[in-house]
């Protein structure tokens, strides 16, 4: 295997995306708004195209503020619906994401011969061409670093992330649980419910373009669900899904770049597969293997204290 700068900076993208959704998926998996994620991912497109009609370009603050926008207006609308239709939250996630993922599509087709726009770009990203954006060249020990546009979006963001998690981690932990409890603490539980969903969405939209939709569910559910099943403690499993989110990156790439030469006898299929796609098999698998090896809530385990109980049992009668 060959590997060159741009394949550092994919990683780099990768991980600081990964990371970023991360994060927050923890609060939403403990919250059991999982799919909020995929709603908001899917529900942001007509922001994106709406922008693209007014502005002519991709690259711009009111693609960013436009879609963002929609994102926090996903999580309002779900709620409301939810509250005054009568129907569950997931009913209502899907009545809402359905709704504006389709308007967004009409809008993309309708801006197809507009503005530059490749709607596949959406679902699965353009990770190995992030390297080739670049909009910073600062000197590091004497050499010229060549830093993408994603690596400058999605760094701010993913620091902000961390430190909303670190400063409010104890809001978080208490409104995540028991929001009525938090209420007679004295904590706001709309507003942290609120800034929680509105980061969801901009972390969502910087990692569009980049990665996509795809790996942007994939990393706001899996690390945090994978580290739910390794650990009881919250701060435990905030760590443990950082660092799953920066294995999944890792190995993703390397297995990009790897996989297609080992399963194909033509040469012209090799770094053929999509960076995005294997970092979400990755995650996948990682999952996979928590779910049957974890040492308290795995399969195995919970099958182990099974027969455990019934030796027990047994030796009890005897």
């Amino acid at each position: 295997m060959t590997w060159y700068s741009i394949d550092t900076w994919i990683v780099v993208v990768g991980i600081l995306a990964a990371v970023s959704c991360a994060l927050l998926g923890n609060f939403l998996v403990l919250r059991k708004m999982s799919m909020m994620g995929d709603a908001i991912s899917h529900a942001v497109l007509p922001g994106l195209a709406i922008a693209f009609l007014i502005t002519g370009a991709r690259a711009s603050l009111a693609m960013f503020i436009g879609a963002a926008l929609v994102g926090v207006l996903t999580a309002v609308f779900t709620q409301w619906v939810s509250r005054f239709g009568k129907v569950d939250e997931g009913a209502s996630m899907g009545i809402v994401f359905t709704t504006l993922f389709a308007l967004g599509l009409l809008l993309i087709v309708q801006a197809a011969d507009h503005v530059d726009l490749d709607a596949s770009c959406v679902l699965y990203g353009a990770i190995e061409l992030t390297p080739l954006d670049v909009v910073w060249r600062p000197q590091v020990f004497g050499s010229v670093w060549e830093v993408p546009r994603a690596v400058i979006v999605l760094a701010p963001v993913c620091v902000v992330n961390l430190l909303f998690v670190v400063l409010f981690f104890k809001e978080l932990r208490i409104s995540s649980f028991d929001s009525e409890l938090a209420t007679t603490m004295g904590i706001n539980a709309n507003l942290i419910h609120y800034m929680l969903m509105t980061l969801v969405a901009i972390t969502t939209v910087a990692a569009f373009e980049a990665v996509g939709s795809i790996i942007v569910i994939a990393m706001l559910i899996v690390p945090a669900a994978a580290a739910h099943l390794l650990t009881d403690r919250l701060n435990m499993m905030v760590i443990i899904s950082m660092i799953l989110a920066v294995i999944t990156a890792v190995v993703g790439h390397v297995s990009a770049i790897l996989l297609p030469g080992w399963m194909s006898f033509d040469p012209t299929l090799v770094d053929a597969t999509s960076t995005s796609g294997m970092m979400a098999v990755v995650a996948g698998v990682i999952f996979g293997i928590v779910l049957f090896c974890a040492p308290r809530h795995g399969i195995l385990a919970k099958k182990f204290r099974q027969l455990e109980v019934v030796a027990d049992s047994e030796n009890t009668i005897d």
